[in-house]
């Protein structure tokens, strides 16, 4: 087979180039392209920010909640009312842990968003929605965006990581009879939800494992379920306790902290290895459980953009009218008519 002369000094050509982008991809000197943020590929959908039409709840607060079970500490709290609350009627309750940070307008939850949106489509019950914040002395510095979720100048990390039932006390013997003087919240604890993320997260799942007669859903975003005060002994406990009646929703990324620290790995204090462990035990026991691993770090960018299916799959199971004649059904929230907001 004959080849004429210009074709073969194309393919020497072309040969020769080859041979040089392949040096050149293996060239250490070559500058490589930094790998994507894994944070990059989570945004705010529609249901994370305000709609025109949809009546906007109220945010009340901030007020302080003195605490006796750690002696000289307080919390501070917001109650988010939506439009629809009327005082008649009990209302469903969710709780969030680092409230600045879930109320917070220019970050990655926007809770009163989302609620006001969900109520008004009836796709979660009308509901009271309260911020929580870490505990603290008079003295120390209130969490916010700008200083800080609280760790090291709070009380945050011992109460929200600590195993055991104090946290869960505060809740249902500090702050829910402080709400209850002022609204009318459902005494069904299938209608009380608690939430939050990274310390946070296992703050709310504490509480409604040692309380489930209080509370019964659980949001957790990047959980803390790590060694941080010996917090990661919960899927030991799930796999030896009875069943309880509460419904988990866990999400973690599998950039979040990986217990990795000058070279030596701690499996303790590995968060996501943590939070599919504790998944892996829940779903043996048979939990009514659900959960979305991402590649995110540790913060709330995915909880963030997940958030309202989180808050769908949670309450799911409103009462449901079939009947194709009932308008209100058929129909958008309104407002509580005659009710001061």
């Amino acid at each position: 087979m004959r080849i004429a002369v210009t074709t073969l000094i194309a393919l020497l050509l072309a040969g020769m180039t080859m041979t040089v982008f392949a040096q050149g991809a293996s060239n250490p000197t070559t500058p490589q392209k930094p790998a994507p943020n894994p944070d990059s590929q989570y945004r705010l959908g529609p249901d994370s920010f305000p709609q025109e039409g949809v009546p906007k709840g109220e945010i009340r607060g901030p007020f302080t909640l003195p605490c006796n079970i750690y002696p000289g500490t307080q919390h501070t709290y917001w109650v988010y009312v939506p439009a629809q609350y009327d005082p008649k009627i009990p209302a469903a309750l969710m709780v969030y842990q680092d409230g600045q940070a879930f109320k917070d307008e220019n970050a990655d939850i926007r809770a009163q968003n989302v609620m006001d949106n969900l109520i008004y489509r009836r796709e979660i019950p009308v509901m009271i929605g309260v911020f929580i914040n870490p505990g603290r002395t008079p003295e120390q510095t209130e969490p916010s965006p700008k200083a800080g979720w609280g760790d090291g100048f709070t009380n945050r990390g011992v109460e929200y990581n600590t195993p055991d039932d104090k946290y869960a006390r505060i809740i249902t013997e500090e702050l829910l009879p402080a709400l209850e003087k002022d609204y009318n919240i459902s005494k069904d604890p299938e209608q009380r939800g608690i939430g939050g993320s990274s310390s946070g997260a296992i703050a709310a799942f504490m509480v409604a494992w040692e309380r489930p007669n209080a509370f019964r859903k659980v949001l957790s975003n990047v959980g803390s379920f790590v060694d941080i005060h010996g917090g990661d002994v919960y899927a030991e406990r799930v796999l030896k306790s009875k069943k309880k009646p509460i419904r988990i929703f866990l999400c973690d990324g599998r950039n979040d902290n990986r217990g990795l620290r000058n070279g030596v790995y701690n499996v303790r204090r590995d968060w996501f290895y943590q939070n599919v462990r504790l998944k892996d035990a829940l779903e043996k026991k048979g939990y009514d459980l659900n959960y979305a691993w991402g590649m995110n770090n540790h913060g709330q960018k995915f909880g963030g953009a997940i958030f309202p299916e989180m808050m769908r799959w949670l309450w799911r199971d409103g009462p449901v009218s079939t009947d194709p004649n009932d308008a209100v059904e058929r129909g958008f929230r309104p407002p509580a008519s005659g009710i001061k907001q």
